[in-house]
């Protein structure tokens, strides 16, 4: 065989593979997938509580798939709704959005926000996603309807949790809430949800988008018995039999999607430390629709008590 056409088939082949590895990543960021999770947190006797953890929903006026299988997620009866943020992916999806989330929001539910709740999304280099964290960030384009979402949110019936402590109640236990704005934008204000979690309630509960680990650490040191976060998109891009390359803030890839202990290597019940769900999200950004070996998520989380 002469040089010129075995270059030419190995060209070819590349190129097959390239298209099919493209294509599986394509398709994957539709595989919508609901994972459970058992988290023990609740007071001794307790009755368990369903929680739905959303994040990263990235919705744009097109996505009917997305919006009909989110809107189906209204049929497990959840108790409880955490949205951890990035609802929006485009000026025109506040409507779907809340078309989509339809039925949930008459569920007891509380929020916050997220970048992709702030600024529209542009067209960037997907490659920038796998390099390190050069700090800059997209708050130059134009700016989406966050305040509308978030009143339409809060008319439901959700708490907003951006910069704030509450309580509430959900079924026959109460909650202490706090969380922060945005920590990837660095809206997060600590100093304003500082201090013990609310040593009445029946479980305290803090809620972030980006899990950086100035917000995870004071959180746990201040006595919430669970942290729930998104943002990472449990790296989007996965290396099978080895996971997260990248979590796109300064929180471990070994810690990008799922349920984890905070410190990673505390221990349940230990003072200073508490559960951290982060979820893998359902989206992407419109100009990178891709996942590999990590589908787009919510989790359905059962509170039980503590044993």
């Amino acid at each position: 065989m002469t040089r010129a056409p075995f270059l030419l088939r190995t060209l070819g082949a590349g190129a097959a593979v390239g298209l099919g590895v493209t294509a599986y990543a394509v398709w994957e960021a539709r595989a919508f997938t609901l994972r459970s999770v058992t988290m023990p947190v609740l007071p001794h006797g307790a009755t368990p509580l369903r929680v739905l953890h959303l994040s990263d929903l990235h919705v744009t006026p097109g996505q009917s798939r997305k919006r009909e299988w989110i809107r189906s997620l209204a049929d497990l009866e959840p108790d409880l709704v955490v949205n951890t943020g990035d609802n929006l992916a485009h000026l025109e999806a506040l409507p779907v959005v809340l078309e989509a989330l339809g039925p949930l929001l008459d569920v007891p539910g509380v929020f916050v926000r997220g970048s992709n709740d702030y600024y529209a999304p542009t067209l960037r280099n997907p490659a920038r996603y796998l390099l390190p964290d050069d700090g800059s960030r997209n708050t130059h384009t134009a700016k989406l309807p966050w305040r509308e979402m978030s009143d339409a949110f809060s008319a439901s019936g959700w708490r907003d949790l951006s910069n704030r402590r509450t309580l509430s109640t959900v079924g026959d236990l109460t909650f202490a809430w706090a969380g922060v704005d945005d920590p990837h934008l660095e809206y997060d204000d600590l100093d304003a949800v500082a201090g013990p979690a609310d040593p009445r309630a029946d479980v305290r509960v803090a809620v972030t988008h980006a899990p950086y680990l100035r917000v995870l650490d004071q959180f746990a040191a201040d006595g919430y018995d669970a942290v729930f976060a998104g943002h990472t998109h449990g790296g989007q891009v996965c290396a099978p039999l080895y996971g997260a390359l990248v979590t796109n803030c300064d929180l471990e890839p070994a810690r990008a999607r799922g349920l984890h202990r905070h410190p990673a290597h505390a221990g349940p019940g230990e003072p200073g430390s508490s559960w951290l769900h982060v979820s893998a999200g359902l989206g992407t950004s419109p100009y990178a629709p891709f996942r590999v070996a990590c589908r787009p998520e919510a989790t359905l989380l059962t509170l039980t008590p503590v044993d």
